[in-house]
């Protein structure tokens, strides 16, 4: 589940999962769903990814940083996420394809740091992410 937050310049969401592969899946959703029309986007296309961080924390910011390269440098978005994570590193299958201009609703600029943060909360995961845009 995410919900997006009131930001005075910026998009910021927060995420609360059950469990980090939950987290990491409802991240990347927030994020197309702020910056892009995924109905205007055909299943076409399957990108895999591996990352490797020290934490969970750094995981998550890493994860968004590609899904945010994909979009801007390949101008692709993800439909359907499947998401594994051991250890800190994640493994990732993203099926979509090419974003058109009618697509795109913002532009995005960076993952930021500020406030950025994934902590575990009632057996929960909890993550705040702001994005530049």
């Amino acid at each position: 589940m995410y919900r997006f937050v009131e930001h005075t310049a910026d998009i910021a969401f927060e995420v609360e999962a059950e469990s980090v592969e939950e987290l990491f899946v409802d991240a990347a959703n927030a994020f197309y769903e702020a910056f892009c029309n995924r109905d205007l986007v055909k299943e076409e296309e399957e990108k895999s990814l591996k990352l490797e961080e020290d934490d969970i924390e750094h995981l998550l910011y890493s994860w968004l940083n590609e899904i945010l390269f994909l979009f801007d440098a390949e101008h692709f978005a993800a439909k359907r996420i499947d998401v594994s994570v051991r250890n800190n590193t994640l493994k990732a299958k993203l099926i979509g394809g090419k974003i058109t201009p009618e697509a795109v609703k913002l532009e995005p600029k960076a993952i930021t740091m500020h406030k950025f943060r994934v902590e575990r909360k009632d057996g929960k995961y909890y993550a705040f992410v702001i994005v530049d845009i």
